[in-house]
């Protein structure tokens, strides 16, 4: 009988259940919604990237279905064969305007999008200096290109420009952060780095994921709040988060564009969207423009939702988002969190290490513009609850 070469993995599951870290994906019921059915149980959910509730709205929905009608459920084939459909190239059209660059690529995937374009425009005797909690995207795209790596603190404006500093002046560079950073929600220093960038003549890449639909203009990121047009020489977003839909994309100079579409792998072998999501998306990119409403209560909702959790005694961190971490320390304690909220009818993912570093295990919690108050309020009369029946609040 044939060993089984991968019998070593069940050694590392067992470690996993043993540090109660050992995680099943709970099941969603239905639609991704303030309020959902996950597993079979109503629970008020603070886990979802659905920022401004666009994934049930009237407009996408019709939208969608509208495109299902005309052209089929699928495309077909990659953009480079015969996979490009109108409607992505209106998306992408509508995505330059929206973020005021000069052209835009659609990717499969906010990943895709970053590790694309990173692989895709740096080699070997290129050199990235990263924010050192950049996204994982970030990451795999730096390493996938060969380039040199240089991480420095996170947020530390100095470090990068010592980094920069202590750099041969001959090699090309990139200089690249988060927008928002999807852990701990607060801003990258934009204005810091990009001051740097110029100095150095680097190239200045943001991703600007959960930032879109959130902040700036309509929702138009963190480069539009901080006032940096022009002086970011790659956006990179999401379709999946505040928009609602499904996709990634980078925003820039056409010479950028037009590069990628001859050399970013995911784009050259990935078949392109279906035309269903691409025409909700266009609808998304509507809604933002024409409904300011959605984000002004969505940042009311985080407001209440962090003073709240604030005033009971719990470290939000350095939070400057809808994305607020209570931070708990231990990983199993945090799981352990999660899973009484969710038996008290809140979800409320838990995250351990590798994605935060080891002793932050946090929950991680995320208001949505369509929560209602007394929502918000019943989760945190919960949090208070379960907090002090783990011990996690003394009071």
């Amino acid at each position: 009988m044939r060993a089984d070469p991968l019998a070593f993995l069940d050694a590392e599951l067992d470690e996993l259940n043993r540090r109660g870290l050992y995680r099943t994906p709970r099941v969603l019921n239905g639609e991704q919604t303030a309020r959902a059915s996950f597993d079979g149980r109503s629970v008020v959910n603070l886990s979802s990237n659905n920022y401004l509730g666009l994934t049930t709205h009237p407009r996408l929905r019709a939208r969608a279905l509208e495109a299902v009608e005309r052209y089929g459920v699928g495309s077909g084939a990659v953009r480079t064969i015969a996979g490009t459909m109108e409607l992505h190239v209106e998306l992408e059209q509508r995505l330059a305007a929206f973020k005021k660059t000069d052209a835009a690529i659609v990717f499969q995937s906010g990943f895709a999008a970053n590790a694309g374009t990173v692989a895709a425009i740096l080699g070997r005797e290129d050199v990235i200096v990263s924010d050192e909690l950049n996204h994982a995207s970030i990451i795999d795209g730096a390493r996938l290109s060969r380039a040199t790596i240089k991480v420095f603190p996170h947020r530390d404006v100095d470090a990068a420009r010592k980094t920069f500093d202590a750099l041969p002046t001959h090699r090309r560079t990139l200089l690249i952060t988060d927008g928002v950073f999807s852990m701990d929600g607060d801003l990258g220093a934009l204005p810091g780095l990009c001051a740097v960038a110029d100095t150095f003549g680097a190239i200045m890449m943001v991703d600007d994921a959960h930032a879109s639909g959130v902040f700036g203009t309509a929702g138009r990121g963190t480069v539009d709040h901080f006032g940096l047009h022009g002086r970011v020489d790659i956006q990179v977003g999401t379709l999946s988060k505040a928009i609602g839909v499904l996709g990634g994309y980078v925003a820039g100079s056409r010479t950028l564009i037009d590069h990628l579409r001859h050399r970013a792998r995911p784009f050259l072998f990935s078949t392109s969207h279906p035309p269903a999501v691409a025409a909700a998306c266009i609808a998304a990119l509507e809604v933002l423009e024409s409904e300011p409403q959605w984000m002004k209560q969505l940042w009311q909702n985080t407001a209440f939702f962090q003073k709240g959790l604030q005033s009971l005694g719990f470290d939000t961190g350095a939070s400057e988002s809808p994305i607020t971490p209570v931070i708990v320390g231990d990983a199993a304690l945090a799981m352990r969190f999660s899973d009484r909220l969710f038996e008290e009818g809140v979800f409320a993912q838990g995250i351990g290490f590798p994605t935060v570093p080891e002793g932050k295990a946090r929950i991680r919690t995320i208001v949505t513009a369509t929560h209602r108050r007394d929502e918000l309020q019943f989760a945190l009369d919960r949090f208070g609850a379960v907090g002090r029946e783990l011990g996690i609040l003394r009071t």
